[in-house]
């Protein structure tokens, strides 16, 4: 362990890097929680960080200890130095920076169950919608994610944060363009179904018991008509009152567990 007190020391200048998508192979992960859920996913940890502050407590002295154990490099520092690289107004005593986990398309294949329930994240601009959906997702029973090409960092800071661990432990192929996430779905009989308004056919109307990938699409403006006949259904939440539209990790959580329902119950 070494203990750092310059602002401007090496390890401190490359979090600031990772913290900021500046440095794309590593990730930055944030709070006691997080820090030990990279460690329970068997993640390639790098370097751990933290305050002397943390350091004083039972549960972070055991993280620090196992995390220092597998890390090449630890530092404890000052809360302010803390602070320095933190993404959060209110830091949280530890950081790990870990290598980025990828998947392959082999890899993300070999990881699905008989029956797939997946999500294809497209375009989805808010970290923080991204990591609540796969949050659901894996709460649903989901068993992994695409993310398309343009679709926000699932492994960003709060991307991370909003998933709570869950991008750590289901697979999410990420980068894949549109048209190749739904003919790899077509190629394994899975089938596609987007989220769009103004479907035909309200959610519950269709058997989620088959394979299945949920297509949602971007915040502002979902997935477009060229992209919905693609796939192979397209459903609506019915609403009621004046409301056009839900938050699209409200709308995931209840296609989600609509598939739920018909699974398992």
């Amino acid at each position: 362990m070494t203990k750092i007190t310059s602002r401007d020391n090496s390890l401190l200048r490359h979090a600031r890097d990772v913290r900021d998508g500046k440095e794309t192979d590593s990730i930055f992960v944030e709070g006691l929680r997080l820090c030990e859920e990279a460690i329970r996913s068997n993640l390639t940890i790098e370097a751990v960080i933290y305050s002397d502050r943390i350091a004083q407590k039972d549960r972070a002295t055991q993280l620090i200890r196992e995390l220092e154990e597998v890390a090449p490099k630890s530092a404890s520092v000052s809360e302010q130095l803390l602070a320095s690289i933190s993404y959060t107004k209110t830091p949280q005593g530890i950081i790990v920076l870990a290598s980025r986990p990828t998947i392959t398309e082999k890899e993300f294949a070999r990881r699905q169950a008989n029956t797939p329930l997946l999500v294809i994240l497209h375009r989805i601009s808010n970290p923080v919608n991204l990591g609540a959906i796969l949050r659901t997702a894996e709460a649903a029973g989901a068993t992994g994610a695409l993310a398309t090409a343009g679709t926000t960092d699932p492994f960003g800071p709060k991307s991370l944060r909003g998933a709570m661990g869950a991008a750590f432990r289901l697979p999410i192929w990420t980068d894949v363009e549109y048209v190749r996430a739904v003919a790899w779905c077509r190629k394994r009989a899975i089938q596609t179904v987007c989220a769009d308004v103004d479907a035909g056919q309200s959610y519950d109307e269709i058997d989620w018991r088959q394979s299945t990938a949920l297509i949602l699409g971007a915040e502002s403006a979902g997935v477009s008509p060229e992209e919905i006949a693609a796939a192979n259904e397209a459903v609506r939440i019915p609403m009621k009152g004046s409301t056009e539209s839900l938050n699209v990790a409200v709308a995931a959580g209840i296609l989600l567990y609509e598939a739920h329902r018909q699974r398992d119950w």
